[in-house]
């Protein structure tokens, strides 16, 4: 369990990580999201104590982890992938790592066999993909067996079954009981693997939720239907409490209303329809809607002409 308590982060004048409580729960799956410069990185390096807090306490299972008598039997992190010694094989980097904390040659070569890398441990890390640092990283993690385990973009460079591998991985320790704790930008990868959402912004806690609570928060569940009688269905729909809203030729999206009560409705008017269809907000849909006062760095936009100009520069 990780346990966080009014933890605050200042660098001079910035204050990074703004007074956050919350609970990380042995047994399920806790994505940690936010936009960049949230506070998430800070936040992760003052649990490892990377970074000491300007105010605040933040420990696992109870002490801070400098206070952990083998901080890496207890907590498994992956904060950065290319912290590795590159001259050193994939091998070498965990048997060093493991002489540190007493761990066994036999457990690094199951490390070593469970994130796939068996064909290439005896190969320099610096030389690399970014998929097999990842899987590197992941093997550094999970190498003392650890109850809690912290994982930053734990999916970032690995292919499409490299990524179900990592879901599956995670949903297993955590039905183990371990407590797992993971960011991600990939909103789609986060909807599929996390069972709670903790969501910062401008190093306050905007949402700590469950995934479902999360999305039934942001809006629930629209309902779209087509009908080449649109304009009849529409003026049928409306009312109050209901919105109806175009969203293409002979489709509508409605809200206020469920699939059942527009396809009855529709039928006892004699109406024709194409398409009925539950449609649930997105993770992303509701992250975006709920972190947009929150963002700090954002892109900004050109028209087409902007664009032409530039191309023929």
């Amino acid at each position: 369990m990780i346990e966080a308590r009014g933890l605050t982060k200042r660098y001079g004048d910035t204050t990074a990580v703004d007074g956050i409580s919350f609970t990380v729960q042995p047994g399920i799956v806790t994505g940690f999201l936010g936009p960049n410069g949230a506070g998430k990185s800070t936040t992760m390096r003052m649990v490892l104590g990377l970074d000491a807090p300007t105010a605040g306490t933040v420990t696992v299972n109870g002490r801070r982890y400098d206070q952990l008598g083998a901080p890496l039997q207890e907590v498994g992190a992956l904060l950065e992938a290319r912290a590795v010694h590159t001259g050193r094989s994939a091998r070498d980097h965990l048997l060093a790592m493991a002489a540190t904390s007493g761990i066994g040659r036999r457990r690094v070569e199951e490390v070593i066999d469970l994130v796939g890398l068996r064909e290439v441990a005896g190969r320099r890390a610096g030389a690399f993909s970014l998929g097999m640092g990842q899987r590197l990283g992941i093997a550094s993690a999970l190498l003392g067996d650890p109850a809690t385990l912290m994982l930053d973009e734990p999916v970032n460079g690995l292919d499409p079954d490299g990524i179900v591998w990592v879901r599956t991985l995670l949903r297993q320790l955590a039905d183990e009981g371990r407590t797992v704790f993971l960011s991600s930008h990939l909103m789609s990868e986060m909807e599929l693997t996390a069972d709670h959402l903790l969501v910062i912004g401008r190093g306050r806690i905007l949402r700590d939720v469950s995934v479902a609570q999360f999305l039934a928060d942001a809006g629930g569940t629209r309902v779209q239907v087509r009908s080449p009688q649109s304009g009849a269905l529409r003026e049928l729909l409306d009312g109050p409490g209901v919105t109806v809203t175009s969203t293409g030729r002979d489709a509508l999206e409605v809200r206020g209303l469920t699939s059942e009560e527009v396809g009855t409705r529709a039928a006892a008017a004699g109406l024709t329809l194409f398409e009925l269809a539950n449609v649930r907000a997105s993770l992303e849909d509701a992250y975006m809607e709920i972190t947009r006062d929150a963002v700090e760095y954002r892109g900004g936009s050109a028209d087409s002409s902007d664009l032409q100009t530039r191309s023929a520069a």
